[in-house]
């Protein structure tokens, strides 16, 4: 869903949070992801580690961005789009060569 569009109280299903379609939420189910809930405490790098072993194929890193949006929006923070969150992955991704977990 559009960030603009997200309203907090009403997030039920994965299609509910901002950032996220039916092939972003496909991918959270592969994750055995099922509801938002289930996102907190996850660590966007870790979620997009598993779902490029489970797919077999390097997800594309705007993967992450996606992922840090909807595990910081169910954290508490405002919805935002995906894009906001490039330059935090870039230097996460820098930071260790990017395999430092959460």
């Amino acid at each position: 869903m559009h960030p603009d569009k997200v309203d907090r109280e009403r997030v039920v299903q994965l299609t509910d949070l901002p950032n996220v379609g039916k092939a972003m939420a496909d991918d959270l189910l592969l994750l055995g992801v099922r509801t938002p809930a289930q996102l907190l405490g996850q660590c966007p790098l870790e979620m997009y580690h598993r779902l490029s072993r489970i797919t077999g194929q390097r997800q594309d890193p705007c993967v992450i961005d996606v992922f840090m949006s909807i595990t910081g929006f169910i954290n508490g923070e405002p919805p935002q789009p995906w894009w906001a969150y490039t330059a935090a992955r870039k230097r996460m991704l820098a930071d260790d060569a990017g395999d430092r977990p959460c």
